[in-house]
C-alpha cells in the first residue's frame, strides 16, 4: 500500500507543480510534507522492527542456553542422587566426587563472575524480552503513524483533483495526527498511543 500511496503522492505533486493555481501549489506542498513524514515514519518503523527481531533472537538464544544449563544440572543432580542411593555409606572418594558434583550444580545455578549461571541467564533473557517488547510497541506506533499519514496523502490528492477545500483540511488534520503519533512513539510519551490501542 505504501508504494501505491507514494505513486499517488508523486502524481499529485507533479500535477500541482504544473497547475497555475495557488491552491494546487499549496496542496502539492502539503503532499510533499506528508510524504516526508511518511518516509521518516517508515524508516523508524523498519528500524524498530529490525531491532525487535534481533532482540527476539537474542532472548531465544539466552533461554536456550538457560535450558541447556538446566538439563546438564538435572543430569548431574540425578547422577549424584543415584550415587547416594547406591552408596549409603560413601567412601572418601565417592564423598569427594559428590562434593565436586554439588559444587558444579551450584555453579551452574548461579555464576556471577561470568553471568552464565541459570539465575543470571534468566535475568538477562527477561531484560532482553522487555527491550524486544518495547521495540515491537514502537514498531506498531510507527505503523499507525504511517497509516494515518497515508490517508492524509490520499485526502490531499482528492482535494487537488476536486478542488474541495474540506478534503485539504482533512488531509492536514490527518497529517498532524500522524506526526503527533510519530512523535509520541519516538519520545515514548504514550499519550496518543494510549487512545489508539
Amino acid at each position: 500500500m505504501v508504494e501505491a500511496v507514494h505513486e499517488v503522492a508523486h502524481e499529485a505533486t507533479h500535477e500541482a507543480a504544473h497547475s497555475g493555481t495557488s491552491f494546487g501549489k499549496k496542496i502539492g506542498l502539503l503532499i510533499s510534507v506528508l510524504a516526508l513524514v511518511l518516509a521518516v515514519s517508515e524508516m523508524l518503523g523498519k528500524s524498530a522492527q529490525t531491532r525487535a527481531l534481533a532482540l527476539n533472537i537474542e532472548a531465544s538464544n539466552t533461554w536456550n542456553f538457560f535450558q541447556a544449563k538446566t538439563m546438564r544440572q538435572t543430569a548431574l543432580r540425578t547422577a549424584a542422587e543415584s550415587m547416594k542411593v547406591q552408596n549409603p555409606q560413601p567412601s572418601s572418594e565417592i564423598a569427594k566426587q559428590l562434593q565436586t558434583w554439588q559444587a558444579t550444580i551450584e555453579r551452574w545455578e548461579s555464576e556471577p563472575s561470568t553471568n552464565e549461571g541459570r539465575k543470571e541467564l534468566m535475568v538477562k533473557a527477561r531484560a532482553t524480552e522487555k527491550l524486544r517488547d518495547v521495540n515491537f510497541e514502537q514498531y506498531h506506533g510507527y505503523e499507525i503513524a504511517s497509516l494515518v499519514v497515508q490517508l492524509g496523502i490520499v485526502l490531499a490528492s482528492v482535494a487537488l483533483l476536486s478542488s474541495v477545500m474540506m478534503f485539504a483540511f482533512g488531509a492536514g488534520a490527518l497529517g498532524g495526527l500522524g506526526l503527533l503519533v510519530l512523535l509520541d512513539t519516538y519520545f515514548g510519551w504514550h499519550i496518543v498511543s494510549h487512545f489508539l490501542h
